[in-house]
C-alpha cells in the first residue's frame, strides 16, 4: 500500500467505501458520515489501549492520523439491507 496516498483515501471516503485499517495497535472501519464527518468504529480492541467504540472525526483529523496507519484497505460499504440476507 506504499502507493496510497491520502488523496486516493479521501476519494475512496467519497465514493462510499468503508476504509478498514489499523491504528495504534486498534483496528477500525472509517467512513464518510456527511460534509466533512466521518465515523471510525473500532473493531478490535488493545486492552494497553482502550479507544471509544466510535467516534466522529473531521477531514483534518482524518489527515493527521493518515500517515501512522497501518493495513489500509478498503471495502465496498454494506448497507442495512445487506446484513438482513
Amino acid at each position: 500500500m506504499e502507493d496510497y496516498t491520502f488523496e486516493k483515501m479521501w476519494q475512496d471516503l467519497q465514493n462510499g467505501y468503508e476504509i478498514h485499517y489499523t491504528y495504534v495497535r486498534n483496528k477500525y472501519i472509517l467512513f464518510k458520515t456527511a460534509k466533512n464527518c466521518y465515523t471510525q468504529k473500532l473493531i478490535s480492541n488493545n486492552s494497553k489501549n482502550p479507544q471509544p467504540k466510535t467516534s466522529m472525526l473531521t477531514l483534518k483529523r482524518v489527515m493527521e492520523m493518515f500517515p501512522d496507519m497501518e493495513d489500509i484497505e478498503y471495502r465496498v460499504a454494506m448497507s442495512d439491507t445487506d446484513s438482513l440476507s
